[in-house]
């Protein structure tokens, strides 16, 4: 048991620091002392456990196997109530991205149901509309008031609005690969159409986050072809597959040398995190799958390519005829 959770805080040392030379300093003991823990010679009390848990930010879980083989042990993300909450869930985020987005051999695999968060995380009206999204779906005021949009984006933090930038610039650091289909922006093109039917989002914004939305597709359909991360300054690559055969999860799966962990929705941004490594492992093997029974659009030819992003400009065309020919009907 002692030797597992050494080996996964090895994991967790990302750099050339020394795991022994990190136990003596967290546990205040001296080297040897540390060295005869990491060799498993001396064992761990469970309050050095607790202290090194802290110091890597990591579960008790991990500690010790709890429950039958087919048990899985996950951990939650905090629940978010407010913008304030919404800000902290950004700078968490961070703060666990920024490691990963140090290693040259870390990728991400997502599964894309809706558009991926990242694409949402820019100086544009469509993440200010995300945001008001999100916080009308959490936030018990927001979602019993008539706030509307066009009220809204007056008001909104500065410093949510820099977390949320932070977060979106962190991820042309590291090579993804995702996975979409046709409905992958139909759930965004619902919640544009929904507010503006409830009054909530005027005629003006709603086309201006249309536009921010066509942009999305072009930027993914210029990476798609690039095969690269537009802005990324350490070359990351990146990859989209059509998927037809299988319904997208939203589910992330991020990838290291030596680690793997998924993250898996259950509410509006909170996920399960998952770091059990067999289950990572068989995630791994179905994301594989999938790669096999989708296409990769670079490699599909300027048809189908062509093809698949033409028919998510239409969408996005059909929208905006809708709201301009709402917008002229509520005149007759």
């Amino acid at each position: 048991m002692q030797e597992n959770f050494i080996n996964y805080l090895k994991s967790k040392t990302l750099d050339n620091t020394s795991l022994t030379d990190v136990i003596a300093t967290v546990l205040d003991i001296n080297y040897d002392a540390a060295y005869r823990r990491v060799t498993s010679k001396t064992s761990l009390s469970l309050e050095e456990g607790v202290l090194l848990a802290k110091h890597f930010r990591i579960s008790l879980n991990k500690l010790y196997e709890v429950g039958e083989q087919n048990t899985v042990l996950i951990d939650t993300s905090v629940q978010i109530k407010d913008e304030e909450g919404l800000e902290e869930y950004f700078k968490t985020s961070l703060e666990n991205l920024l490691p990963v987005a140090r290693l040259k051999s870390a990728s991400i695999l997502y599964s894309a149901k809706d558009i991926p968060l990242f694409y949402t995380l820019k100086d544009s009206y469509l993440t200010r509309y995300k945001i008001y999204v999100w916080l009308k779906l959490i936030n018990e005021g927001m979602a019993e008031n008539k706030t509307s949009f066009d009220d809204f984006i007056k008001t909104i933090p500065k410093s949510l609005l820099e977390s949320a930038y932070k977060l979106g610039e962190t991820y042309n650091y590291i090579d993804i690969t995702e996975f979409w289909n046709d409905n992958t922006i139909n759930g965004t093109l619902q919640q544009i159409m929904y507010f503006f039917e409830s009054g909530l989002l005027s005629r003006e914004l709603a086309l201006l986050i249309c536009n921010d939305l066509e942009d999305v597709v072009n930027h993914v359909e210029k990476q798609t072809i690039q095969q690269s991360i537009i802005g990324s300054k350490n070359k990351s690559t990146y990859n989209l597959y059509k998927s037809d055969l299988l319904t997208m999860s939203n589910t992330i799966m991020v990838k290291t040398a030596h680690h793997k962990v998924f993250f898996t929705p259950f509410t509006v941004l909170s996920y399960f995190k998952v770091e059990h490594q067999g289950t990572c492992n068989l995630m791994d093997e179905f994301f594989k799958k999938q790669m096999m029974n989708s296409k990769l659009l670079v490699n599909a030819g300027e048809k189908d390519r062509t093809l698949f992003f033409n028919k998510m400009h239409r969408k996005i065309n059909i929208l905006r005829e809708r709201i301009n020919l709402e917008q002229e009907l509520s005149f007759l």
